[in-house]
């Protein structure tokens, strides 16, 4: 809702709970800490998670012909020389390697195998998601240290008739099983620079930002 002249003609008891009501942006939902454009310390993220669709490089040493470059499948299984539909998606790729070492050594001694991720999809609980009124709606691949402006740079803003400051986050926390909504401040953040409403994002955000009503 926009707050402008209109309000001197109401009654200012009624304006009051329009105030409180229309123009508080995020509404009742939390907000979460701001955070820096610029992270103070860079530091690593949550350990890469293999997804349908990544590619990977599978390298075992001093067997040239049994390594090779593969795609996941959407249903979350590879195939490579001497191994049939071994389940990738979940693992990482020191669990994957792990898991094809045991494989290959029915055939070879003490296989040595490296699992290298050259382009990144990931699980859908390690994605950011962007939907509603923004340019280009995206799932994103989750970076470390990603934050609320990084995410609006990768999907162009918002649209025209955007309400960014009523947009939400919502995150599902693995470890309580429970969703939680945040309070965003994407207008003030965009169009008047507001340091505070830039926030860290976490794996498996969904950024939802809803329509104006006029």
């Amino acid at each position: 809702m926009r707050c402008g002249n209109w309000t001197k003609n109401v009654a200012p008891g009624v304006m009051a709970a329009v105030l409180v009501s229309g123009c508080s942006g995020a509404g009742n939902r939390p907000e979460l800490p701001p955070a820096q454009f610029v992270a103070a310390r860079e530091g690593p993220g949550e350990e890469y998670v293999i997804g349908p669709l990544d590619s990977l490089q599978i390298f075992v040493w001093r067997n040239p012909e049994l390594s090779a470059k593969v795609q996941v499948r959407p249903d979350g299984r590879i195939t490579t020389p001497l191994i049939a539909d071994m389940p990738a998606v979940g693992k990482t790729p020191s669990m994957l390697a792990d898991d094809m070492k045991i494989a290959l050594g029915e055939y070879i001694k003490d296989p040595i195998v490296s699992v290298i991720v050259e382009n990144f999809s990931g699980t859908f609980s390690q994605q950011i998601r962007v939907v509603g009124a923004t340019e280009k709606p995206a799932s994103l691949p989750y970076r470390a240290n990603m934050t609320l402006l990084d995410a609006m740079i990768a999907v162009g803003g918002m649209s025209e008739f955007a309400a960014g400051n009523r947009a939400r986050l919502v995150r599902f926390d693995r470890n309580t099983g429970k969703q939680t909504e945040f309070g965003l401040r994407i207008n003030s953040l965009l169009k008047n620079g507001d340091t505070s409403a830039n926030v860290r994002l976490a794996p498996g955000d969904v950024i939802i930002i809803p329509q104006s009503a006029f």
